[in-house]
């Protein structure tokens, strides 16, 4: 079986099985409820979702700082 790169990073868990005989009006129906929870989520969480974000992007300051041969 076949693991989606998902965007959230996730690599393990329950699969999410989607049945493989919706029409294309019940898949787009899905994407736009899904679109429209994301938008609802993030008008609500905006702040807290930004320094989250902000968060995991900055280097930890317990990381070792890559090896770069810089000569200045």
């Amino acid at each position: 079986m076949t693991r989606l790169h998902l965007p959230s990073g996730t690599t393990c868990g329950l699969d999410f099985l989607i049945p493989d005989n919706w029409s294309a009006e019940q898949a787009l129906a899905v994407v736009e409820l899904i679109d429209d929870l994301r938008e609802r989520i993030c008008s609500h969480y905006q702040l807290a979702l930004h320094e989250r974000q902000r968060e995991q992007r900055v280097p930890h300051e317990n990381a070792h700082p890559p090896d770069v041969d810089d000569p200045f």
